[in-house]
């Protein structure tokens, strides 16, 4: 009673448990054993934890995503002639894979009656660290879903014959006079379109899945782009007649006219052109070192197709030479990352990759590691375009061994007892790709059970998580050793002569009611990944500078960043390989002994990539 006036605020009293997941992703290869250990729950001897539940999935043949992405390709919205093309190659593709294999058509058949297929977005929402309702990518995950369960009609042989003939005629109709197809009807010639439906023909002669009448339209089109590719090889010297030819001319759009003029060797070539062919040939022999990836790619194919054996050779060993063999993610390439133009995609890259060492290697251990790496890119991200999905669906399920036939389950072994999806009750095992899960609640929970134990065999990938839920004091939380890793580090931000200068808070240092704390969150991810949420907690005793929710760019990251009461969320659609740094300001409002939490980052399209950073308290004084 010895104040005349007062102010009367709420302050937030949250509680000092918090429910963690603990994440294992695991994986296995053709004919292995494998054994996986959640270390935090085997050493879970904590007074104060509590187990809440244990999940375990799994999806035996990951192939099968490969197919369930032809309906991205058979109902893409847009009338553009890439895309038309698309619709007619996936359409073509499935009836192609249905037809040639009974075991197929059966799982298409289930599909058609199946409520089963599910977005991976909305997949799992209970281990999820946020509903998917409450993040920017609700649209994402409702057309995937939608896709999903409109894929059984997808598949229908009769819809397929209707749609691959309405496809075929539009992009007949399409195409203009002089044999090129513009990108959109009405527009001007494109040469990289028309090269790139008539490669598209060419993969699907490959595979001897030819449409009625298709001749003629190709003819037409190579026709013209026979012609582009003499008027590219003079326009060289159309600025500078003196220019010396024994230099690097080897452009993009030559190179692929080359390697789709190599699966059509039975039409004939000029004198004139077969000279310029020579030449740029003889270029290949002189320059292909110095080249990006994806045109290595297509130099070793186009030698090999012209009869130039010894620098394909040259090319392919190279090629062997620079990748990167990992147990998880495959065979691939360091330099291989996603740019601004047509021949810098990822996905593309490593699907071209696959189709060379397929024909030149014919080893199938390389060329299944080589696929291992895509379906692994699919396990954590969409094929976001409907050329990268052509390429990788081409290089799946029509190059090295064939997975889709593959029916046997993974034998599982949790702790010491056998995990049998078919004799679990609610257990729904999914067509064709085998995946299911099950789980064990409270104190079915055992220490043991941390240990799982895979065996594959048959050929192919198989991969699935281990989740572990349970309640535990802030201050008991440790960081996690994941693929993504997370370090937190809180700092008193002061100005001096000198600039901003930030000192480290740790158990001794003096914070007191009034003062600037910068929170740092260091991120850092060993593989790129879309749709994750990462999600900050803060002590009662703190509040945000910025209450702004708003898009943020930092490190060339581009990001979501939305404040709530007691936490700040973070939105990241896309999420490069690499190492991250998130800062932001609080100010000390109240004294007292706070648990400032943890911070959690996980993928909402494979749950199982999760992390999160130990917790930390924090002193605040008046």
């Amino acid at each position: 009673n010895d104040f005349s006036d007062g102010e009367q605020n709420v302050l937030p009293v949250l509680n000092n448990r918090k429910l963690v997941t603990e994440t294992l992703p695991m994986w296995i290869s053709s004919n292995e054993t494998k054994t996986f250990l959640l270390e935090k729950l085997i050493q879970s001897d904590s007074k104060t934890l509590k187990h809440q539940n244990l999940s375990l999935e799994m999806t035996s043949n990951p192939a099968w995503y490969a197919v369930q992405a032809l309906p991205y390709l058979m109902e893409f919205p847009h009338e553009c002639n890439e895309q038309l093309f698309s619709r007619f190659y996936a359409n073509a593709l499935a009836t192609h894979i249905a037809n040639s294999n009974p075991r197929i058509k059966e799982v298409f058949e289930q599909w058609k009656n199946s409520e089963a297929l599910l977005s991976n977005l909305e997949k799992n929402p209970e281990l999820k660290s946020i509903l998917i309702n409450e993040t920017p990518w609700l649209r994402d995950a409702q057309s995937e879903a939608e896709q999903k369960k409109r894929i059984g009609l997808l598949f229908d042989l009769n819809h397929m014959s209707s749609e691959l003939k309405a496809a075929y005629l539009k992009l007949k109709r399409n195409q203009l006079p002089v044999g090129a197809w513009p990108w959109f009807r009405g527009g001007r010639e494109s040469r990289f379109i028309t090269q790139h439906i008539v490669a598209g023909f060419g993969h699907l002669n490959q595979l001897k899945v030819e449409h009625p009448n298709q001749e003629k339209m190709i003819a037409q089109a190579i026709q013209y782009l026979d012609a582009e590719f003499i008027k590219s090889y003079h326009d060289i010297r159309k600025y500078d007649k003196d220019i010396d030819m024994s230099q690097d001319h080897l452009s993009h759009i030559q190179l692929h006219y080359l390697y789709m003029r190599s699966f059509f060797m039975d039409i004939k070539t000029s004198s004139e052109q077969q000279k310029i062919i020579d030449f740029y040939l003889d270029q290949i022999d002189s320059y292909w070192l110095n080249k990006s990836l994806y045109s290595k790619g297509l130099m070793t194919l186009i030698s090999n197709r012209f009869s130039r054996t010894q620098t394909a050779n040259a090319i392919l060993r190279s090629l062997k030479e620079t990748s990167i063999t990992s147990e998880e993610l495959g065979m691939y390439w360091k330099e291989n990352s996603s740019s601004w133009y047509w021949y810098q995609s990822a996905v593309e890259t490593q699907a071209l990759m696959v189709e060379t060492f397929a024909e030149l290697a014919a080893d199938n251990a390389d060329i299944d590691q080589l696929k291992v790496w895509l379906l692994k890119n699919k396990q954590t991200n969409r094929w976001s375009t409907t050329k990268a999905t052509t390429e990788a669906v081409y290089a799946l399920l029509l190059q090295g061994n064939d997975w889709l036939s593959n029916t046997k389950l993974v034998e599982i072994e949790l702790g010491n007892e056998r995990v049998d999806p078919y004799s679990i009750e609610d257990t729904k095992i999914e067509a064709g790709t085998g995946y299911f899960k099950t789980s064990w609640t409270g104190p079915e929970i055992k220490p043991e059970m941390g240990k799982v134990v895979l065996k594959k065999e048959d050929d192919g990938i198989a991969w699935g998580g281990l989740y572990w839920q349970y309640f535990e004091d802030l201050d008991k939380i440790d960081s996690a050793e994941t693929p993504l890793k997370l370090d937190k580090k809180l700092f008193i931000k002061t100005n001096s002569d000198f600039g901003e200068q930030l000192t480290a808070i740790n158990d001794s240092t003096q914070v007191r009611v009034g003062d600037l704390i910068r929170v740092r969150i260091v991120l850092r991810a060993d593989r790129p990944m879309e749709f994750l949420h990462m999600n900050d907690m803060r002590a009662s005793g703190l509040e945000p500078v910025n209450v702004i929710s708003q898009y943020k760019w930092q490190d060339g990251l581009g990001y979501y960043e939305s404040t709530k009461d007691a936490s700040t969320n973070f939105f990241i659609d896309w999420l490069p390989k690499g190492l991250y740094v998130f800062e932001y300001d609080l100010r000390a409002n109240n004294s007292g002994n706070f648990s400032n939490g943890i911070t959690t980052i996980q993928s909402m399209y494979a749950p199982e990539f999760s992390s999160h950073s130990e917790g930390v308290r924090i002193r605040v004084e008046r």
